[in-house]
C-alpha cells in the first residue's frame, strides 16, 4: 500500500509521517530526491536523499523517475528503483508529495499498488503562523511564494480520497491511522 501525504509547504507532510512510522508496525517512509539543501534537523536518506541539480537533472535525463517537480525552485523526485523495491516489501509506505505529483503516481502505479492519496488542509492563517515558526529562515517573499500555491493545492482536492483538515496533529494522525487500518482490511477482503 501507498499513503500519499500531501498539501502545501508547512501543512504537517513530514511530522505526520514520523509520527505514523513511530506508532504503526510495517509502516515506512520513501523519501524522495531533491535538489535543495538541507534543513538544520534533515539527515541524508531520512528526509529526503539530497543532490546537486546537476545530478538530478542526469536521473531525469536517464529516466530514473516516476515523477518529478520544480517547486519553489529546487526539484523534486520519486525514485522508481526505490519505489519498487519497497513495494515488493510489502510493506506500508508514507510518501509526502506535492500535488502534481500525487496525480502522476496515482496514473503510474494504480494498477501495481493500492495508493491512497490524503490530503491535509490548513488555513492560511494558521499557515502562515507554522511558516514564519518552523525554522527554515524563510525570507517574507519565500512566505508568500508558499501561501500564494495554496489555492493551486486546495483546487486539486479531487484527486484524493482523503481530505482532512491538519488542525490538531494527535487528532489528524488518530483519523490517518485508521484510514490506513481500514484500507488494509479493505485490501485483504479483495484477496
Amino acid at each position: 500500500m501507498l499513503v500519499i501525504l500531501s498539501g502545501v509547504s508547512g501543512a504537517g507532510k513530514d511530522t505526520i509521517k514520523k509520527e505514523l512510522i513511530k506508532r504503526m508496525d510495517n509502516v515506512i517512509s520513501l523519501p524522495s530526491f531533491t535538489s535543495r539543501q538541507p534543513r538544520e534537523d534533515e539527515e541524508e536518506g531520512i528526509q529526503y536523499h539530497f543532490i546537486t541539480r546537476e545530478e538530478f537533472l542526469e536521473k531525469v535525463h536517464n529516466n530514473e523517475f516516476y515523477e518529478y517537480d520544480l517547486h519553489h525552485n529546487n526539484y523534486y523526485g520519486t525514485s522508481r528503483k526505490l519505489m519498487n523495491e519497497k513495494i515488493q516489501s510489502g510493506k506500508i509506505i508514507v510518501k509526502d508529495i506535492e500535488v502534481n505529483g500525487t496525480e502522476n503516481l496515482i496514473k503510474l502505479l494504480k494498477n501495481e499498488v493500492k495508493v491512497v492519496p490524503i490530503f491535509l488542509r490548513v488555513e492560511r492563517e494558521e499557515l502562515k503562523r507554522r511558516l514564519i515558526s518552523r525554522g527554515d529562515l524563510l525570507t517574507d517573499e519565500e512566505i508568500e511564494l508558499r501561501l500564494g500555491r495554496l489555492d493551486y493545492e486546495e483546487s486539486k482536492m479531487n484527486l484524493y480520497d482523503y481530505v482532512i483538515k491538519n488542525d490538531d496533529l494527535e487528532k489528524t494522525v488518530q483519523i490517518i491511522m485508521t484510514i490506513i487500518e481500514n484500507e488494509k482490511r479493505l485490501e485483504h477482503a479483495k484477496k
